[in-house]
C-alpha cells in the first residue's frame, strides 16, 4: 500500500528541482526569469537611479538617455525606476492573491471531497455560484465593497480564484479517499484530522501546485487590470497597470511609453504559464509518457 505523495524534505526538493530544470530548458528559462524578477524587485531601491515618484515637469515624455534609460512619463518620472518598483507590486500582489486563494479554497475543497453528503452539496453550490461570475467583474464588485487599494484588490482576486482551487482539491480528494492506505489508517483508529493532514493533503498538493503556478499569472494580470482601472494601487505608487494607464493618456505624443510596462506584463505572464505547463507535464505521469 504505497502512497503516491510528494516528499517535501529540502534535499529531495532541491535534487528534483535541479534535475527537472536540467531536463527542461523551457522550464529553466521561465524559472530563472521569474527568479531574476524577484531579485530585481527586492533590489529595486538599490538599482533604481531615480525615485519612482519624484516628478520633473521640465523633463516630461523624454526619450531614453544615459540619465533616464527608458525615458520619462508625462509627469517627468523615470520609467525604469517605476518599472522596477512596479515589479515589486506585481510579485507582492500575485503572491498575496494566490496565497489567499490557497488558504480559502484548498481546505474547503478537501472538506467537501472527504465528508461528502450535504457538506459537499452546500460547498458545491457555493463554488458553482462564484464560478458563474466573470472573475474580473466579481473582483471589481468585491473591491468596490471593501474599498479601493492594492490589498483589498488582491483580497478580492484571492476570493475569486479560491473556487478553482476548491474544485480541484475536491476532485483529487474524491480519488484519494478511496485508496487502501486511507482505509487502513481509518481502520487503525486514526482521527479524521490525522487522515486529512497525513494522507489527503500531501496527495492534493501536487495538482494544486501546478494550478497555483498558472494562477500567479492570472493574479498579476488581474492586479494590472485593477490598477489600470484605478481600483488597485493608488498614485503616485508605481504599478505596471497604472503605468499603462498613464501611457495610454499620452499615446499620441509618445506611444513608445506603453512598451516597457506592456512588455513586462506580457513576458512575466508567459513565464508563469510556461512554468506551469512544464510543471504539469513533469508531475503528470501520462504527460511524461507522451
Amino acid at each position: 500500500m504505497k502512497q503516491n505523495q510528494l516528499s517535501f524534505s529540502s534535499p529531495t526538493v532541491l535534487a528534483w528541482l535541479s534535475g527537472w530544470l536540467r531536463r527542461d530548458k523551457s522550464a529553466a528559462a521561465s524559472f530563472f526569469f521569474l527568479l531574476m524578477l524577484v531579485v530585481f524587485s527586492l533590489a529595486a531601491p538599490y538599482l533604481a537611479q531615480h525615485s519612482p515618484t519624484d516628478q520633473d515637469l521640465s523633463n516630461m515624455l523624454s526619450r531614453p538617455s544615459a540619465i533616464h534609460w527608458l525615458g520619462t512619463d508625462d509627469l517627468g518620472r523615470d520609467i525604469f525606476s517605476r518599472l522596477l518598483f512596479g515589479g515589486r507590486v506585481a510579485v507582492y500582489a500575485s503572491l498575496l492573491a494566490v496565497g489567499i486563494a490557497v488558504v480559502l479554497g484548498v481546505p474547503v475543497g478537501i472538506l467537501a471531497g472527504y465528508m461528502g453528503g450535504w457538506v459537499d452539496d452546500v460547498i458545491g453550490r457555493l463554488v458553482d455560484t462564484l464560478l458563474s461570475f466573470p472573475a474580473i467583474v466579481l473582483a471589481i464588485a468585491v473591491t468596490g465593497a471593501l474599498g479601493i487599494g492594492l490589498t483589498n484588490g488582491m483580497l478580492a482576486v484571492g476570493i475569486v480564484f479560491s473556487p478553482q482551487l476548491a474544485r480541484l482539491a475536491r476532485a483529487r480528494t474524491l480519488v484519494v479517499r478511496r485508496d487502501l492506505y486511507v482505509d487502513a489508517s481509518r481502520s487503525f483508529g486514526a482521527s479524521t484530522l490525522h487522515i486529512l493532514w497525513r494522507h489527503i493533503l500531501p496527495n492534493v498538493l501536487q495538482p494544486v501546485i501546478v494550478q497555483v503556478t498558472i494562477l500567479l499569472a492570472a493574479a498579476m494580470l488581474a492586479e494590472a487590470s485593477l490598477s489600470f482601472l484605478g481600483l488597485g494601487i493608488q498614485p503616485p505608487n508605481p504599478s505596471w497597470g497604472a503605468m499603462l494607464a498613464r501611457a495610454y493618456q499620452s499615446m499620441e505624443l509618445a506611444p513608445e511609453q506603453m512598451l516597457a510596462p506592456g512588455f513586462a506584463i506580457l513576458v512575466t505572464a508567459m513565464a508563469f504559464n510556461s512554468l506551469g505547463e512544464a510543471l504539469r507535464k513533469e508531475l503528470d505521469p501520462k504527460s511524461r509518457k507522451e
